[in-house]
Formats: structure tokens, C-alpha cells, sequence
């Protein structure tokens, strides 16, 4: 079975439009941040961001299936000392849209710039949202299990009664644990918090992303074959991980030098470059460039 890449250039609003209906497996991304790209993506002001990711998102609630699932990587600004809303205010109104917000992951920067500010430290982590278009949705957990870790060594070492029965939370929470059922087990399922170093060296991009975290994601929410969709390509991490995982995969952006490159980048069985304004039927789309 051949894994294509496709390679949309222009603005993601317009370009998403050729996208069929519930055509998508997952959506991962990390769009402009507010006020930031100005060269390249126009530096959307706080106050407008919402207004216009919305069409977009729109877009994304569109093509991907319903068992899909949409992950944004996002962060607030500060604005005169204080955060700014617009993450929050662009949750909201997307729930309004339809979207669920099921998740809120945290990527952890271990190498994140030194700084200091009088009223904050420096940012560490960012945030990673993730959308669904319904409450069931494919998620494959055993794919992004974990080493036990040496914690295990010594609290299953000696168990109690107590640890070898469902026993109920003690604050009323309703959830209960039986300790002993990880007795001779070699993994774990993972926190929401992703231990990832940044990734900016050698990839001419001045935002790209760790190849570990479209690959994380990749793990959790898709089969070998499935369709994943990055609308804010930039460097094309996300397409590299996905043709390497054999996903098929779809690229946009509005930068033409990061599509050619993606391209020159990516050497999947087909790889299409789709143009503004090119004339070509959205089921059978016309070849610009094969890489074998």
C-alpha cells in the first residue's frame, strides 16, 4: 500500500476547503502564536486571534472523523506584565463550534532559554489541547506505555493488605486502586506531561518542534495508513514523523521556501505539491512531483 504526502501551499482558511469531509485520522499543529511571525504569518494581534483561527478551525471540525482527534499546541502571551486570555477565549469559542475539549497535555521544554523578568520566570512548558468531534474517538494507549521505572522496585516490593484489595480513595474522589495489579508488569501508561527538549537547530524554522511530539501523538491516535494533517506545516516535522510511521499525510502553509523544502525534505512513494488557483479535481489530484 503506497503512503503519500500531500503539500498544499496558501493560506490553511482557503486550502482546507479542498479537503473532503471526515477525511482526516488526526490534526497536529502549532499555528503562529499571537503577535509572533510577523515576517511570515503576519503576526495576528491578541485582541484578532480568535476571530481568526475560528474559520479555520471550522475547517478542521470538518474534515476530520469523527473518531478523529485535533491536537494544538498553544500559549499565551504576556501583554503589559499580565497573560494574555486569548488561549482561553479561543477554548470556549471553540466549543461553541462543536469541538470537545477533551485534554489538556503539558510539553515540558527541558532546554528552554534562561531569562528573568521582574514579575515571572521563564516560560518552561506549553500547552498541547486536544479536540475530539465526539466522545468516541481511537486512541491506542498500549503504543505509549512506559518503563515501570525504579520506584516500582521498592513500593511493590512489600505490599499491604490494604494494597492488595480496590481500595477507595481516602479523599472521596470515587476512584479506588489496587496496587498489586502491577506486580510483574515491565510498563506503565504515561502522565499528560511530555518531557521533551526543543528542536530548532538545522531545521531553518524558528518554531519548529521536536520530532518526539507529533510522533507521541502519532502513537496515541493513529494505525499504520491513517491520515494526519499539520494546516501550519512550517518545517514539516509533522509530515517527516508521519512518512517515517508510514501515515499518509497532509501539509499546509503559506510560505512557499518551507513547502519547497518539505518537499526536497520528505521522500515518500508520491508526493504532491498543490498550488493556489491550480485547476485540478479534488478526488484525483494532479501530480506535480513524485519523489521515489
Amino acid at each position: 500500500m503506497e503512503i503519500t504526502t500531500d503539500i498544499y501551499f496558501g493560506d490553511s482558511k482557503e486550502q482546507l476547503k479542498l479537503l473532503s469531509n471526515n477525511s482526516v485520522d488526526l490534526v497536529v499543529t502549532s499555528p503562529p502564536y499571537a503577535d509572533q511571525r510577523k515576517n511570515t504569518y503576519g503576526g495576528i494581534h491578541h485582541n484578532k486571534y480568535v476571530d481568526w483561527f475560528l474559520p479555520i478551525s471550522k475547517e478542521l471540525l470538518r474534515v476530520l472523523n469523527p473518531t478523529g482527534t485535533f491536537i494544538l499546541n498553544i500559549k499565551e502571551k504576556v501583554v503589559e506584565g499580565e497573560r494574555s486570555t486569548y488561549v482561553m477565549e479561543l477554548i470556549l469559542e471553540m466549543r461553541k463550534q462543536g469541538w470537545l475539549w477533551t485534554e489538556e497535555f503539558i510539553w515540558h521544554k527541558k532546554n528552554c532559554y534562561p531569562g528573568k523578568w521582574p514579575n515571572r520566570f521563564r516560560d518552561a512548558w506549553e500547552r498541547l489541547l486536544q479536540f475530539n468531534k465526539s466522545r468516541k474517538f481511537n486512541m491506542y494507549q498500549e503504543k505509549v506505555m512506559v518503563p515501570m521505572g525504579d520506584w516500582a522496585n521498592s513500593r511493590l516490593k512489600n505490599l499491604s493488605d490494604t494494597d492488595k484489595i480496590r481500595d477507595n480513595s481516602k479523599v472521596g474522589s470515587g476512584f479506588g486502586k489496587n496496587i498489586s495489579n502491577w506486580l510483574e508488569r515491565d510498563n506503565a501508561y504515561p502522565t499528560n506531561v511530555l518531557h521533551l527538549a526543543t528542536e530548532c537547530n538545522n531545521k531553518n524554522h524558528s518554531a519548529a518542534f521536536p520530532e518526539e511530539l507529533p510522533e507521541w501523538f502519532i502513537k496515541l491516535f493513529t494505525k499504520e495508513y491513517d491520515i494526519v494533517l499539520d494546516p501550519f506545516m512550517g518545517s514539516g516535522t509533522t509530515l517527516i514523523v508521519a512518512n517515517r510511521m508510514k501515515r499518509n499525510s497532509i501539509g499546509v502553509d503559506i510560505v512557499p521556501e518551507y513547502c519547497e523544502m518539505v518537499k526536497k525534505q520528505l521522500n515518500p512513494v508520491e508526493l504532491y505539491l498543490f498550488e493556489p488557483n491550480a485547476k485540478y479535481e479534488k478526488t484525483k489530484p494532479k501530480r506535480h512531483t513524485s519523489v521515489r
